[in-house]
């Protein structure tokens, strides 16, 4: 018998650790100064806080229901009715999921089946590729050019086959900061009406958007929505990434779908942090109506501190990133040269490339400014004397 170890076969097998925890990693290391990974430096509000401490003292430490507790799922529909026009059932079409990434997982194994086509916007979020490809699902990209990483909708439309189940996408969008507006989900329905092609619409930056009109949900497109799976983040809303809550908004036979994975892969979410969710909601709704001016004054900040530097900033409509084009001041590729930028610099950045397939001949990095304004300030310090 051997003693060598079994080795199972990889469903995976390109896939390692994502740069995310590479880079931050890389940032412990050296002690840098970690723009990469998308999280505050601070914490969220007291009262959210103050609230989950009580109701943990109350004793609420049971499982939650499986489609998460009532008060929650009631103030989701609510808000979604003030921001978007339209509430959605909170019994049959609000899921409560353990952050929007289960969410984006439960909603593509849901609904992709072993060779559908699922269209999607390079740069993408790497979550989505891995849930197509357990599904059995074949991923279909389309490049978007900078700096404006607009969608071509003649391109879009040639990329439609019979076989083209799912179109995934994201708004505002990571990591690119760019925003989609109403005019873009019109055009997306013209070009998939006729067709059973679902859309799964990530969301998670809902309320850190930067664009004159707002942000623009498909929860808002009356036709897009019947066939839509919308996810949101808490963690992004309320600067609590670690507390991973976040939910999805669908039509009941969509809903349905998503909780059948939901059950088997959580069951339910941590009752305590939803409650006081549910109170944050009701009690300062104030919060996430003026997320957009707290992270524009950061935003505004930091491009400020960056202008004598060397760095081509690209615009930022929406999410707490800000890409910069460093073209100036090295030939590098953008992995090496956020390595050497994290080893060297003391400021960890992430690579644009790594959210693409194929080559990306832009030298483009992300850096996150949901930080601390001494943070920033730092930061840019070191970055402007390159």
């Amino acid at each position: 018998m051997s003693d060598t170890p079994l080795k199972p076969q990889s469903k995976l097998p390109a896939l390692g650790t994502t740069i995310f925890s590479q880079m931050s990693a890389l940032a412990q290391e050296h002690r840098a100064i970690n723009l990469s990974q998308g999280f505050p430096d601070f914490d969220g509000p007291a009262f959210l806080q103050q609230r989950l401490a009580w109701h943990v003292a109350q004793g609420a430490n049971q499982y939650a229901p499986m489609t998460g507790v009532a008060a929650l799922r009631e103030a989701i529909a609510d808000k979604t009715a003030e921001l978007y026009g339209c509430r959605p059932d909170p019994e049959t079409d609000v899921t409560v999921t353990a952050g929007a990434t289960e969410a984006l997982y439960a909603a593509i194994t849901a609904l992709v089946r072993p060779g559908d086509e699922v269209i999607c916007f390079d740069p993408s979020y790497d979550s989505y590729a891995p849930a197509v490809a357990l599904s059995g699902g074949v991923m279909k990209r389309m490049a978007l050019q900078p700096p404006g990483f607009r969608v071509d909708w003649a391109q879009f439309a040639a990329l439609l086959s019979p076989r083209t189940r799912l179109v995934i996408l994201n708004t505002p969008h990571n990591p690119t900061a760019t925003v989609w507006a109403q005019e873009d989900f019109s055009a997306l329905w013209q070009a998939i009406a006729g067709q059973e092609i679902y859309v799964l619409s990530d969301e998670v930056y809902e309320h850190i958007c930067f664009a004159k009109g707002g942000h623009a949900s498909v929860l808002a497109h009356p036709q897009l929505r019947e066939r839509a799976i919308a996810v949101s983040s808490f963690g992004k809303t309320f600067h609590m990434t670690g507390w991973k809550v976040g939910y999805c908004i669908a039509p009941a036979p969509l809903s349905a779908e998503v909780r059948k994975l939901h059950q088997y892969l959580t069951f339910s979410v941590n009752t305590p942090a939803q409650l006081a969710l549910a109170d944050m909601l009701r009690a300062e709704p104030e919060h996430y109506r003026t997320l957009p001016a707290f992270y524009r004054a950061r935003r505004d900040l930091f491009v400020e501190a960056l202008q004598p530097g060397r760095f081509q900033l690209l615009p930022c409509e929406g999410t707490y990133f800000l890409l910069a084009d460093y073209s100036a001041i090295s030939e590098r590729n953008d992995v090496d040269f956020c390595r050497w930028l994290t080893a060297e610099v003391g400021v960890a950045a992430i690579p644009l490339s790594v959210f693409c397939e194929g080559p990306f001949p832009h030298r483009l990095i992300r850096l996150c400014f949901a930080k601390q304004p001494e943070t920033l300030l730092a930061a840019a310090e070191r970055l402007v004397a390159l």
